[in-house]
């Protein structure tokens, strides 16, 4: 199968900007943890900015995902109601397990040398778990449920919990909507407002449960609900960009007028300021923790207004970024590797300003991706999904 969709500068730029979030915060939260501060010489906005935003990082991810595999299936199947779950699931799976399986297998090698050498035991599975138990709830998708039954895993195992939320949702994904509006659904007549109904519970769910429902700190990072709100939005984004771009109302100067509203809340959640008239609302976002609707609202006013323009294109400034987003999904597994190995030879070699340490971490995050992208998991998915050359296709309608 051929790519469904063509690939969107602005979101790019939006993975790019979560990844390098994820890594920053990483780098400095090893270098915390072992005593050494990073960024105290810094504003306390910039560096909650440079630093803190990793959590915020993952919520772009969900949302930017439940858009593009909902209007990746719209196009590609005709709309929902043609969806073929086993296609569905037959590129997931090409995209997601050939490096997810690699990473596990060198993460297993790494578990058993460090039952031998405390060289290796930052990537030691604690005897609460176990290396099969952690070995199947990652391959189940639920090792997010783990973590907060027993506890945070070593680094390189934790960055799996989002992809515990985000294939869960995944797994029921096509099967809700030909059980909602496929074309052979008794449920059909309703199946529309019954499907919409769903998505709103889940926007109504994430901030409960992260805020009320579950208790332990873990948990109420990493449940399920708390994440699927944010894709679930991207979803309806998704379906709502599909209506508009059959209607062919796709031109005028409101577009640029979203676009920019979503940058401004992305940019509001993303410093989170501390000016005196914001306090009060500061205050009810995160007791509610609704900072983390408003955020995935912001990036889907900002995709919505970039593929209704249709603006494919990006300047060269923003292309290292760009580059990022592009590789986002092999940083995000690999990336821990380099931030342990990174933070280890700083501590070992006695080293000197941990700023320019974090910044060499995360350069150097890139041509690991790069390798593991060009030479494992984008062969792999083309040789699982059967395709042998891109395909430019036009979200305009014909």
């Amino acid at each position: 199968m051929p790519a469904a969709v063509p690939r969107f500068a602005m979101i790019d730029l939006l993975r790019g900007l979560s990844i390098l979030a994820v890594v920053l915060l990483h780098s400095w939260l090893r270098f915390f943890l072992n005593g050494v501060q990073v960024g105290t010489g810094l504003p306390k906005w910039l560096s909650h900015l440079l630093l803190r935003n990793g959590g915020n990082g993952v919520t772009v991810f969900f949302a930017i995902s439940g858009f593009l595999i909902t209007l990746t299936s719209v196009r590609r199947f005709g709309g929902l109601s043609g969806m073929r779950p086993r296609l569905f699931y037959r590129i997931r799976f090409a995209r997601i397990a050939p490096l997810l399986l690699l990473v596990l297998a060198v993460l297993s090698l790494l578990h058993w040398g460090s039952l031998h050498s405390q060289a290796f035991n930052a990537w030691h599975i604690k005897k609460a778990v176990g290396l099969p138990r952690a070995l199947f709830s990652a391959l189940t998708f639920h090792l997010n449920w783990l973590e907060a039954k027993t506890g945070y895993l070593p680094a390189n195992w934790d960055v799996m919990w989002s992809l515990s939320v985000e294939e869960m949702f995944y797994l029921f994904f096509p099967l809700v909507c030909v059980a909602f509006v496929g074309q052979r659904s008794p449920l059909r007549r309703v199946g529309w407002p019954l499907l919409f109904l769903l998505a709103a519970g889940l926007l109504v769910l994430g901030p409960w449960a992260r805020s009320v429902w579950i208790t332990d700190e873990i948990g109420q990072e990493k449940s399920y609900l708390g994440g699927m709100n944010a894709i679930a939005m991207g979803c309806l984004t998704a379906l709502l960009c599909d209506r508009l771009l059959r209607s062919a109302r796709l031109v005028g100067w409101w577009l640029y007028v979203v676009e920019a509203g979503g940058w401004v809340l992305i940019a509001w959640m993303a410093t989170w300021p501390r000016w005196a008239w914001l306090h009060g609302i500061s205050r009810f976002l995160a007791r509610t923790d609704l900072d983390d609707t408003v955020l995935p609202f912001g990036v889907c006013l900002v995709m919505i207004a970039t593929v209704l323009r249709d603006s494919r294109g990006g300047g060269w400034l923003t292309y290292p970024i760009r580059w990022f987003g592009r590789h986002s999904y092999e940083v995000y597994l690999t990336h821990e590797f380099l931030v342990l190995l990174g933070v280890m030879a700083f501590l070992r070699w006695h080293g000197r300003h941990p700023g320019l340490w974090v910044v060499g971490i995360t350069l150097s995050t890139a041509p690991l991706g790069w390798a593991v992208a060009r030479w494992f998991s984008e062969p792999m998915n083309r040789r699982l999904r059967g395709a042998k050359h891109p395909a430019k296709i036009s979200l305009m309608p014909n």
